[in-house]
């Protein structure tokens, strides 16, 4: 293919940080007009990074960028813009107290009386892009209250009308459910007719077969090659990213539960914008068994973990680990009744970016008396236990006095899992355990999350990724609007048509069904 039918070529392009760690060597990445191209890749594989330099991020340390034939120094956001490169990140870039019209123009208002905004110019803008692209907003509602989805299209229709014909698009699909993806993707393919380009970033396998026309593939920070998507197995894909052949299912024996070990009756919340978060919540997690907690996103989970392990107070209802209450409780004391957690943001509340791997792995036990001769600590078992912890959870870094905030996405999650898991936990929350990283570390983790239930752990996973939440999950709730939509006893029956039909509130089963099949009536 002639060179000039590329609309980005991006040559040799090195990027190597101020800590040596290099994220891109020599990646050649071209990509032609009207076409969907997948960017597929571990975690710390460097694609984000790479894209983030061809949207005016980040700079290359080496390479060059060429544009519709024209060769281009992308040195900010805006110059991209200028060139017609859109990008929808994977956490929304919108302002959620101002409406839908408001966040399209933000940046680039038609003024009007010198200072203000024309709102109805806004307005009209939106109601013509929205039109011309098939892609549905209201102008008019605030942000924070439309769903996710509309989200997702308010940010597209956000780079268009700023004259992208170049997007891309950062894991589009992680928030959103079968149904609204299938939406989303036939808006994509649209768009492809319409003669613009996309980029599409993702780790789901089966997006990309379903979606894309080609895929470039990264491994640690190198092109692995480009593939017809067709031509592609997914086990093929597969192996070119992490190197290796991946199991993509999880093998479980059938759980043998005994026990409740959580008890959660009648918990209620409503948050600062006066909307009811949960309503009326009752659920048990057993000893030997994993629930699952699906949903789409925005409809109670955060809250409820947040109830759970007390970052936030409940209105009402109880909530009880082997009887003892943890409302209210400080967090090192359900620490000490033998909870764990995976917090789903694991920068803010599941590490100290700054400490070593080391600290973080011993920051809740440094007070046990394994490691306290006397007065003095003793540093030759922890380091010990430290060492063995690193091997065990196959934590890449070059020693644990390395910084933890160096590592990769995946290599950071292992230490968070590996602190949790090695603390004899009788109940693991894990919220989003594998949200964002590679394959290698997402099957190492659901394969010792299935371990510790079995050894007898009561394991709560809360999971935007479908496949993982039935994959992994031998019982399952579905939240819808703060309440339980659905309750299955077993998930081996269950599939993504039934999953979305609940999570979408199409269907709801009675309050009846859910308590009948919860209590084993």
């Amino acid at each position: 293919m002639a060179e000039h039918e590329y609309v980005v070529q991006m040559k040799g392009i090195a990027k190597v940080y101020p800590n040596g760690v290099a994220a891109n060597q020599g990646v050649d990445f071209n990509v032609r007009k009207g076409e969907i191209h997948a960017l597929m890749g571990e975690n710390g594989a460097g694609k984000s990074t790479l894209m983030k330099m061809l949207f005016g991020l980040e700079q290359p340390t080496e390479g060059e960028i060429i544009i519709n034939g024209e060769k281009v120094v992308l040195s900010s956001p805006t110059v991209a813009i200028s060139k017609g490169i859109g990008m929808v990140h994977q956490h929304f870039m919108l302002v959620p107290s101002l409406t839908v019209a408001e966040n399209m123009v933000l940046g680039m208002e038609p003024k009007e009386k010198g200072m203000f905004m024309d709102y109805k110019k806004a307005v009209e803008i939106t109601e013509e892009y929205s039109k011309k692209f098939n892609l549905y907003v209201d102008p008019n509602a605030k942000v924070r209250d439309i769903p996710v989805g509309m989200k997702q299209k308010v940010e597209i229709l956000k780079a268009l009308v700023r004259g992208a014909k170049i997007l891309i698009l950062d894991e589009p699909t992680a928030v959103l459910t079968t149904q609204e993806t299938e939406e989303l993707f036939k808006e994509l393919v649209a768009l492809k007719e319409q003669g613009y380009t996309l980029i599409f970033i993702s780790h789901k396998l089966n997006e990309i077969k379903q979606i894309t026309d080609r895929l470039t593939i990264m491994r640690a920070g190198k092109s692995m090659g480009v593939y017809e998507t067709a031509d592609t197995s997914k086990e093929e894909i597969s192996r070119l990213m992490v190197g290796r052949d991946v199991v993509l299912t999880v093998e479980k024996d059938k759980a043998q539960p005994t026990d409740s070990v959580l008890k959660v009756r009648d918990l209620e919340y409503t948050n600062e914008w006066n909307k009811k978060m949960l309503n009326k919540i009752s659920f048990d997690v057993r000893k030997g068994e994993i629930l699952g907690i699906a949903g789409v996103e925005g409809n109670g989970q955060r809250e409820l973990v947040d109830m759970l392990f007390n970052l936030n107070r409940p209105d009402s209802g109880t909530v009880t680990v082997n009887g003892q209450s943890v409302v209210g409780q400080p967090q090192k004391k359900i620490r000490e009744m033998g909870v764990s957690l995976i917090p789903e943001d694991r920068m803010t509340f599941g590490i100290a970016g700054t400490g070593t791997i080391e600290e973080n792995l011993i920051s809740d036990r440094s007070a046990d008396k394994r490691y306290n001769n006397g007065p003095l600590f003793n540093m030759k078992k922890m380091h010990e236990d430290c060492d063995q912890l690193i091997e065990d959870y196959k934590v890449l870094c070059k020693s644990r006095k390395q910084q933890i905030g160096m590592l990769s996405g995946g290599n950071i999650q292992k230490v968070v899992v590996a602190r949790e898991f090695s603390a004899d936990p009788c109940l693991i929350i894990a919220d989003q355990p594998t949200r964002g990283i590679d394959v290698g570390a997402t099957e190492f983790i659901r394969k010792k999350l299935v371990e510790l239930s079995r050894e007898g752990a009561a394991v709560l996973l809360v999971s935007a990724d479908l496949n993982e939440v039935m994959e992994l999950s031998d019982s399952l709730i579905i939240m819808y609007n703060g309440a339980i939509a659905a309750y299955f006893e077993d998930t081996s029956m269950l599939n993504d048509t039934i999953m979305g039909e609940y999570m979408l509130g199409l269907k709801q089963q009675s309050e009846e069904e859910v308590r009948r099949v919860q209590h084993g009536e």
